[in-house]
């Protein structure tokens, strides 16, 4: 097949939630795409600016299975060898725990030209939505990025939690709201303070959204007092107790 038939795919960051957060590129290129892959964590105000018949769900499927990363591979593909402008929407950044690394590299194999787009990620727009600055000179120099989806009990973890601990720093942790006793555990074995706070960020710039504090010791018990679900961003270090301080006055949090 001839490069001119080949279409191009966007690996675009759709931001925490806001439209109005979105870049002004991601939103050009919603209108002019002519597919647009995605899942649930752009939002339903975003989806809802993609015209459904150019809208397809790559997130959860029915009886709450999930896509298969190889088929959105395959799929980023398919669609371009048809020689369409494709879309591949993701909540926050592309590349911050969002696979965009692997759709490269799976685009690249199959020589379908691509572009990736940043968006803002919701690993500092959430905390700092909710009045709290993952950096400050008063209490940290350093923040640290971490899945929650990992075990921090499996001996094969990724994540060392001690060495987290030990840098002093925040510790912003995606998608962590049902490994929270996990890490919260393993962080306080590490001999990071049970006192030091901790905020859960719920939906963050999303119309519902919720912030709940607590410490390391007691926020798995404040998760389960407010009903804290998923997507969520957990907040660990000195920075989480500068909420208080602003939130009278911090306007939509």
């Amino acid at each position: 097949m001839s490069d001119e038939t080949v279409g191009k795919v966007y690996l675009v960051g759709s931001g925490p939630g806001d439209p109005d957060l979105l870049t002004v590129k991601a939103k050009r290129l919603l209108e002019s795409a002519d597919v647009v892959l995605h899942d649930k964590l752009p939002g339903p105000e975003i989806l809802g600016l993609i015209p459904e018949a150019k809208r397809e769900d790559v997130g959860k499927r029915a009886g709450g299975e999930w896509t298969p990363q190889e088929y959105t591979n395959a799929r980023l593909v398919e669609l371009a060898h048809e020689g369409k402008t494709v879309v591949r929407l993701k909540g926050g950044d592309p590349t911050v725990f969002g696979r965009g690394g692997e759709e490269m590299v799976h685009l690249a194999e199959n020589e379908i030209p691509f572009e990736v787009v940043p968006g803002i990620t919701s690993a500092i727009a959430g905390p700092e939505v909710a009045g709290i600055p993952v950096t400050h000179r008063d209490h940290v120099s350093s923040v640290s990025f971490v899945t929650g989806h990992e075990d921090p009990t499996k001996a094969e973890s990724a994540v060392d939690w001690q060495a987290l601990a030990d840098t002093g720093g925040t510790i912003v942790v995606l998608m962590g709201v049902g490994k929270l006793p996990d890490y919260t555990a393993a962080l306080r074995e590490a001999g990071m303070d049970p006192e030091t706070p901790v905020a859960l960020v719920e939906r963050a710039t999303w119309p519902d959204q919720r912030v709940a504090t607590g410490t390391l010791e007691t926020i798995v018990d404040v998760r389960d007092e407010e009903g804290i679900e998923p997507p969520a961003i957990t907040v660990i270090g000195a920075v989480a107790g500068e909420r208080a301080k602003v939130v009278e006055f911090l306007e939509g949090s």
